[in-house]
């Protein structure tokens, strides 16, 4: 499976390693990462695949990085690769 995780909020120092680490901690494998720093904001969109019984539920991931994304001052959202095609389809 896989899924596209957007980190948006100030820039600082270590935000690309710590969600990285969060990746890595729930056995979320990075294929593709992009990142811009527009003056002091970051914005990051990563693309992330699992194998589905070896990664914990959607649920378990939201709340594991709505809690990183408090203590780094960033908002991370995780979502369902077919979601977000879904939703970005014309």
């Amino acid at each position: 499976m896989k899924a596209v995780i957007t980190v948006l909020g100030k820039d600082n120092v270590g935000i690309l390693a710590k969600v990285s680490q969060e990746c890595a901690k729930n056995n979320l494998n990075i294929l593709e990462v992009t990142q811009s720093v527009l003056q002091d904001m970051f914005a990051m969109i990563m693309l992330v695949e699992f194998e589905k019984d070896a990664a914990p539920s959607f649920d378990v991931l939201t709340a594991d990085f709505d809690k990183l994304g408090e203590t780094i001052g960033t908002k991370i959202h995780i979502m369902h690769e077919d979601i977000f095609n879904s939703m970005h389809k014309i």
